[in-house]
């Protein structure tokens, strides 16, 4: 008997890594040398809040423990932004035959400079903590760039709410 093949949920997070400095937290991809991005990956389940999404994936990815007191809950921001983007063709095979978009939903996560980085070896290759208009040019990601060009703006809105 064959397992059955599970598809990715055309659903995922982008957390944007940073510092209150700015600077932000991009790996490169395993699979792909030279591909660099911040931090992201698919709902695991359908039902699956976003939030728990982005704390799984940051602990899978980085290692970084949200919900910790060096990095509390608090510190993850949900910016309200969600990009819809045409999926590479060279990762296709791991949706559902049919599917060609996703939905990534952006979250900003604060960080203390210094904040130890452990990759997962299969995923990413290196890390490097860049200031922000230098990561925007690193992503090779229109819409991870566009994020981390919008990293100013929402710093300032966070540090101004209650």
């Amino acid at each position: 008997m064959q397992p059955s093949l599970v598809h990715k949920i055309p659903e995922s997070v982008l957390v944007v890594l940073h510092t209150p400095e700015l600077d932000v937290l991009l790996l490169e991809r395993a699979d792909r040398p030279g591909f660099w991005q911040s931090v992201t990956g698919s709902k695991d389940m359908t039902d699956e809040p976003l939030l728990a999404t982005c704390v799984r994936e940051v602990a899978e990815e980085t290692g970084i423990v949200i919900g910790s007191p060096v990095v509390p809950l608090a510190a993850l921001i949900d910016w309200q932004l969600a990009n819809v983007y045409e999926i590479y063709p060279v990762w296709r095979h791991r949706y559902a035959p049919g599917v060609t978009h996703n939905t990534e939903h952006v979250f900003g996560l604060t960080v203390r400079r210094g904040t130890a980085v452990r990759l997962a070896p299969r995923e990413h290759l290196r890390h490097a903590w860049l200031p922000w208009q230098e990561a925007a040019d690193r992503c090779f990601s229109p819409s991870n760039a566009e994020a981390v060009l919008q990293l100013p703006r929402f710093v300032v809105r966070s540090q101004d709410s209650p």
